[in-house]
């Protein structure tokens, strides 16, 4: 063989490994899930269950990191995921905010929106709560104390939805916080501690001591089973009316057939009897929602938000 002939196999050669390198089949290392919240509310629970379900599927190592915004809300996970290579080795667990809110607050790295739903396969149980000795017992109640006394309010952060809505409430009912603050956990401490008069968080966080708090309304179009007599916001102002959801995404450059892989594990186990156990013990929604759908309903959230931001700035 000539050396022109040699050149050129040794190339083709190289040529062929690096497809190879390129090409390799995913998933071949670690993957990590990457949820913008602390450990322990549902988006976390269901996650985690999704990751320990990829690992066995894939045989390969899985991690689920917790990056909380330190009280600013889910933006800097979001972020993270947003910078990591498109690849599928990093995929966010998100709340409606993400792709909803992140866009539209001057962020950067999310603005336009850098990522592509994989399915959504949570409805929070969201709720507004007050303490035990709160007095009053409904938002009417609540409406007619604040007239006439501070009432404080705890978050996950200004921009979110849930926030959003429950600010919109108030004003649709004619009153408002005297103060308000944001905060990574909203549990049964946070009102105990008396820090706040008012939260709006998880049903779930508030379990632990739900004879001990008085749940003043839902969050979303259907009541909550574990609180059904408490109306919804969309009962009280149908104006309201938007549902807090949580799925997976990965950057839109991420390739179809690695999407389609995490789709797979994590359609099967949110329909698998454990996670609808958790559904039934929570009040959750615990279901999968194809990524075409998830694309519909972001654009309807985001039309609905922004008739409630306008509502806010009037």
């Amino acid at each position: 063989m000539s050396k022109f002939k040699k050149s050129v196999a040794a190339l083709a050669l190289v040529a062929a490994a690096a497809a190879g390198a390129v090409h390799a089949e995913y998933p071949e290392k670690p993957v990590e899930f990457v949820v913008p919240w602390p450990p322990g509310d549902l988006e976390d629970v269901l996650t985690r269950m999704i990751a320990e379900d990829f690992s066995a599927a894939y045989d390969v190592p899985t991690a689920v990191v917790n990056k909380p915004g330190g009280g600013g809300g889910p933006f800097p996970g979001a972020v993270a995921v947003a910078e990591a290579p498109a690849d599928g080795y990093t995929i966010g667990s998100f709340i409606i905010a993400i792709p909803v809110v992140g866009p539209q607050i001057g962020i950067p790295q999310l603005s336009p929106d850098p990522f592509v739903p994989l399915g959504n396969f949570l409805t929070y149980p969201f709720v507004i709560a007050a303490g035990a000795d709160a007095p009053y017992d409904d938002i009417a109640g609540l409406a007619a104390h604040a007239a006439q006394n501070d009432v404080v309010l705890g978050h996950f952060g200004a921009p979110l939805v849930p926030t959003q809505v429950t600010l919109g409430l108030a004003k649709e009912l004619g009153f408002s916080y005297a103060s308000d603050a944001a905060f990574d956990a909203l549990d049964c401490n946070t009102l105990a501690s008396g820090d706040v008069d008012v939260i709006n968080t998880t049903l779930q966080l508030i379990l632990p001591c739900l004879d001990e708090v008085k749940v003043l309304a839902s969050i979303g179009s259907e009541r909550i089973p574990l609180t059904a007599e408490a109306p919804t916001v969309a009962e009280l102002a149908p104006d309201l009316n938007v549902s807090l959801w949580n799925g997976l995404f990965v950057h839109k450059e991420t390739p179809q057939d690695v999407r389609d892989k995490i789709i797979a594990v994590a359609q099967k186990t949110v329909m698998s009897d454990r996670a609808q156990a958790l559904a039934a013990e929570t009040g959750a929604a615990v279901y999968w929602q194809p990524a075409a759908d998830v694309v519909t309903q972001i654009q309807t959230d985001t039309e609905t938000m922004a008739r409630i931001e306008k509502m806010l700035s009037e």
